[in-house]
Order: C-alpha cells, then sequence, then structure tokens
C-alpha cells in the first residue's frame, strides 16, 4: 500500500485492500521493484518474495527469452490506483534515457478503468500544434492545464500511455495499471498543492523537457472486443502484452507464450487449477502463474479478467 496527497479510500472499500492509513492511492499487487517486492500469500511458498523466487527459479518463472532479455528482473509493475484529487501533470523517460539517468527500464503503461465518478476525466497528451516554446510559456505562466487534451471516461475504457506522452489522473477515478518496472516519475505541474506540513512536491520540469513527446498520439484510448468467453486483445506492445477476458463459464488455457502468465481481477471470483494444484482469487487480487505452467483452468462461473504477459 502505497500513500499518496491524491489518494482516497477506494482500494479499501471497493477493493477490500488492509488499507490502515488514509490517502492510500496505490496497491502494488506485482511487484520486483527494488524494497517493495511482493511476497507469496498462500502455498509452499508462503512468505518468499518475487526477488527471492526469481533467483531460484530463473527461466522456469520468467521464461527463457524474458530472463535474458530482462537479465533476471521481472520486467513489469501491476497497480490498482485509486485517484481521489487529481494526480500531478507527468510523464515518464524511455527506456534509453532512463538507463542513462536512473539504470532503470523506462515506463509505458496502460490504464483500464474500473470505477469512474460522473464528470471525472484524464489527461491525455498535449493539444494538437503544442510545441515546446508554446509549452514552456505557459509553465511559466503556471497555465499548462490549458494546453492539455482532457478526456471524460467511464468504467471499462482502456488507454494506452507510451513513455514520454504527458498524463494525469482526475479525480474520481479507480483503475488497474499495467506498466514497465519502473518508479521513475517527472512531475511538470502539481496544482500548486501543499501537503499537511504546508510543503510543495518536487518538479521535474529541467529533466523533463527532452522526455517529452511533443508528436505524441492524439487518441490513445484502446479499441478492444468484449466477446464472451475468448481471448480479447487489447494492448501488444515491445513491453506487454494485455487481453481482456469476460468469462461466463470455465476456461482452458495452454500458455505458448513462453513466459508468466498474470491475471488480474476486475470482478466475480475464479479458481485456476492446474496439476500443481489450485488457487482462489477475487476482485482485486492479482495471480502469477509461472512460464513452465504450461496448462491450467479458469473455473468460473461469471469473472471479468485482464491477463498480462510479455
Amino acid at each position: 500500500m502505497q500513500e499518496r496527497i491524491w489518494g482516497g479510500e477506494k482500494l479499501r472499500t471497493e477493493l477490500n485492500k488492509p488499507v490502515d492509513k488514509p490517502n492510500i492511492g496505490e496497491s502494488w499487487e506485482i511487484s520486483d521493484v527494488k524494497g517493495y517486492s511482493s511476497i507469496v500469500q498462500e502455498g509452499a511458498l508462503t512468505g518468499k518474495s518475487l526477488r527471492e523466487l526469481i533467483e531460484t527459479y530463473k527461466s522456469d518463472l520468467l521464461g527463457k527469452q524474458n530472463f535474458q532479455r530482462f537479465d533476471g528482473k521481472f520486467p513489469i509493475l501491476i497497480k490498482f490506483i485509486d485517484a481521489k484529487t487529481d494526480l500531478s501533470i507527468q510523464l515518464h523517460p524511455d527506456d534509453e534515457l532512463a538507463k542513462k539517468r536512473h539504470d532503470s527500464f523506462g515506463k509505458t503503461e496502460m490504464w483500464h478503468v474500473m470505477h469512474a465518478d460522473k464528470g471525472s476525466r484524464l489527461i491525455l497528451g498535449l493539444k494538437k500544434g503544442v510545441d515546446a516554446k508554446t509549452y514552456l510559456e505557459h509553465l511559466e505562466d503556471k497555465t499548462l492545464p490549458g494546453i492539455l487534451n482532457e478526456v471524460s471516461v467511464s468504467k471499462g475504457d482502456t488507454f494506452f500511455i507510451e513513455a514520454g506522452l504527458i498524463h494525469a489522473i482526475g479525480g474520481g477515478i479507480m483503475l488497474a495499471e499495467i506498466q514497465q518496472t519502473s518508479d521513475v516519475t517527472y512531475r511538470v505541474y502539481d496544482w500548486d498543492r501543499v501537503d499537511a506540513e504546508g510543503n510543495s512536491r518536487e518538479l521535474h520540469n529541467d529533466l523533463a523537457l527532452d522526455a517529452i513527446d511533443f508528436e505524441g498520439k492524439e487518441n490513445v484510448e484502446v479499441d478492444y472486443e468484449r466477446t464472451p468467453d475468448k481471448i480479447n486483445e487489447m494492448v501488444n506492445c515491445p513491453f506487454f502484452k494485455t487481453n481482456y477476458l469476460q468469462l461466463t463459464e470455465n476456461y482452458h488455457k495452454t500458455n505458448t507464450e513462453d513466459s508468466f502468465l498474470i491475471y488480474i481481477c476486475l470482478d466475480g471470483q475464479v479458481e485456476i487449477e492446474s496439476s500443481h494444484g489450485a488457487i482462489s482469487f477475487k476482485r482485486g487480487e492479482s495471480v502469477l502463474i509461472p512460464a513452465c505452467i504450461e496448462n491450467f483452468n479458469i473455473l468460473t462461473g461469471k469473472a471479468e479478467l485482464l491477463e498480462v504477459y510479455v
């Protein structure tokens, strides 16, 4: 659980997360970020960290190509985010810049909206024709929101945010986020707010300037099918692949991807059953299936899932 100045109560009230503080903005579901490695919750490996599992099981967990490509690091980070108020206006560096400056992966991500209050919106990119000069003028005048694209959203909407795209999650939105394993954010405007001690959060405008994509896509919404009981592709990029599953019956999965699989439960409850055992999980929970498990069944009467792999 991560406290944020903009966080709320929905991770507790909607997803039953073990929240004991106010302003919890993020639940890091599956993470190998240094200092925040996920811990196994059930079974023979209870208490082991994801870092320990990778060091022990290597390509059996990650997949052969992934283990080599990412040098034994877990390549993605799964989160739930609850924005009670607007997040800062921000962006993330790409792989090249993040490696050079921070020895980190870059951060390309996707959002799947799980709840949106009436009138809530996302900020996604600069308005058409905005160049670096115009951007800097509005930044100096504290009128940056006036040159940003705002998009109204509702439950089920999905967006693909490539590194370099200026963005912000608006207040009243809860979503699932799939991203590269990175905690590098360049904050460029924070609505002039301060914390309980009267301090403003740090801005990163010098770092951000050469990381901004001034030629970014105007429309980053993902158009995907929602056919029941089949794989519906959402995002297919070099960093992760995400599919949507709306299940009304049991589903057999054969993993041919040479990759781990992650299932994020958006709604309902399922049981995953393989020759290695079974595990149940429900709305607001996530499960990591090692690459070496090639066949399993997803047992359910009704559920909505995101399937993620690399």
